[in-house]
């Protein structure tokens, strides 16, 4: 029998799903880079939900970043609004504060991916020698 969810794992999924509709659409800071939401984390007693987002570029981008300090600092200063949309959309009696945080997860992946491809010495997984991916069986196909 599969798990199910808990309440807090669903209004976090959902609180998710709703900031990201509403930061694209309600909040036109030229200072809000391209957010994106990537977890909720919301306290047992709904108290707090911690939302992490990262900002899509091609650089590399750090807590210290500027265009991350902004993003953040905009975000922060729509909390407030956000929590009163949020509580409109989903109807809960009570609505958790916002902490918004940058997500550091994508860079650390994409440095683990690199640090693979260097130890591997950037070798493709299949071959042009093994494609077809002969074995013993193959060859003994007469034999019956």
């Amino acid at each position: 029998m599969p798990k199910e969810f808990s309440r807090i794992d669903r209004v976090a999924d959902q609180i998710q799903k709703e900031l990201a509709l509403l930061v694209q659409r309600e909040i036109k800071d030229p200072r809000l880079g391209m957010v994106t939401i990537n977890a909720v984390k919301v306290s047992r007693d709904l108290g707090y939900a911690d939302v992490y987002i990262s900002l899509l570029t091609t650089e590399e981008l750090t807590e210290d970043d500027e265009r991350v300090r902004d993003s953040l600092k905009v975000l922060r200063n729509a909390a407030g609004f956000l929590r009163s949309q949020l509580g409109r959309a989903m109807k809960l009696r009570v609505v958790p504060q916002l902490r918004f945080h940058f997500d550091t997860l994508g860079g650390k992946s994409r440095h683990i991916d690199s640090l693979i491809d260097q130890a591997m010495g950037k070798k493709p997984a299949v071959g042009p020698d093994n494609e077809g991916g002969s074995n013993e069986h193959d060859s003994r196909e007469g034999e019956d």
